[in-house]
């Protein structure tokens, strides 16, 4: 007879179930970016990258995302196969139309930076764990490191923390230093998300 625990294991997400995460994990990102591009913050990866070539050149976020990400697209196809590539896709798509409907939607006159850091990167952290649960990404760091916890055993959350904490102090030419502090603490709150709640083994619903 099967127990709890592997019948949990051997379960798998409907095709409904993805969607779903899809949908909340984008929605929650692009809420987070709101809040931290409202307070003047930054964030690590490709979206943060996103954001610090917003304030030097006032494109879009979502379309900056986007074209960032394609390099990604290749590295997911050839590492992690096309299911996820495609799903990592779509939700890049679902980013950069919810940048662009954000501003109308969820209108922030203003926010705490402090309180944008930690609840901005928190919640971004939550989007990006609930579409790696169903394996997807927002691509960038986040397809490397997926790879490596995968086929290597090393922390998603790690990873993702020390190159969140590289790209981050890379906006010292847009931002001051006291925002870049409290970006820095984004990026933490970001990657504790992920180091906290996806570990080899601990969640295989996927």
């Amino acid at each position: 007879m099967e127990t709890p625990a592997l019948a949990m294991v051997q379960t798998r997400h409907t095709a409904l179930e993805d969607v779903h995460a899809l949908l909340i994990g984008s929605s929650f990102i692009a809420v987070g970016l709101t809040l931290l591009k409202t307070a003047g913050l930054v964030t690590g990866g490709v979206a943060g990258v996103a954001l610090i070539l917003s304030y030097l050149t006032d494109w879009p976020v979502g379309t900056v995302f986007l074209v960032l990400n394609i390099p990604f697209y290749i590295l997911a196809q050839r590492t992690l196969g096309w299911m996820f590539t495609l799903k990592t896709l779509a939700t890049n798509l679902l980013l950069a139309g919810l940048a662009f409907g954000m501003p109308h939607w969820l209108k922030v006159t203003g926010v705490d930076p402090l309180f944008a850091a930690v609840f901005g990167g928190t919640i971004i952290g939550m989007g990006i764990l609930a579409l790696a649960r169903h394996r997807a990404s927002v691509g960038g760091i986040g397809v490397l490191a997926l790879y490596l916890q995968e086929k290597r055993g090393v922390s998603a959350g790690k990873v993702q923390m020390v190159a969140d904490c590289l790209i981050v102090a890379a906006a010292f030419a847009v931002i001051d230093p006291a925002r870049l502090a409290l970006s820095i603490l984004s990026a933490v709150a970001l990657s504790l998300v992920i180091i906290a709640n996806h570990r080899p083994g601990r969640y295989a619903g996927y």
